[in-house]
């Protein structure tokens, strides 16, 4: 397994590409595979850079670890991001109507829904004052 520590700041969303993609090139990830998850990766350390900490500065862990899959047909990745700022599940919001036309739709909510369509498993706990989003992709 492998960790980062860093500012949670858009500025900062090259290193965690870089971290990222380094451990899935490395396991020999596929491309449509790597691209689904560069997608959740970056939707979700942007929302935690915009809203976890409010005006403040705080920090977020990002681990990453390539095991054998449960059904033991391969590999997944597990990508987890951990910060000590606002208490917030995501996953409680309500999925956007994508039946609705852009116009016809709430703003927000749309991102965490791509996530969730794409990823294999994603879940949220709040623990010892961290929120812990965790995502899992098949390889």
């Amino acid at each position: 397994m492998k960790e980062m520590t860093l500012k949670a700041n858009v500025d900062n969303l090259s290193k965690v590409m870089e971290f990222v993609d380094g451990e899935l090139e490395s396991s020999g990830c596929s491309m449509k595979s790597q691209m689904q998850i560069e997608v959740a990766v970056e939707e979700i350390f942007v929302n935690i850079a915009n809203y976890a900490y409010g005006d403040v500065q705080g920090d977020v862990v990002i681990t990453i670890d390539i095991t054998d899959s449960d059904d033991g047909q391969g590999q997944k990745a597990v990508i987890s991001f951990a910060d000590k700022g606002i208490a917030y599940d995501p996953l409680k919001k309500e999925d956007p109507d994508v039946t609705l036309s852009a116009e016809e739709r709430s703003i927000g909510g749309l991102g965490i829904f791509l996530v969730k369509k794409s990823m294999d498993n994603v879940s949220y706990e709040y623990t010892d004052g961290q929120n812990i989003l965790r995502i899992e992709k098949n390889l």
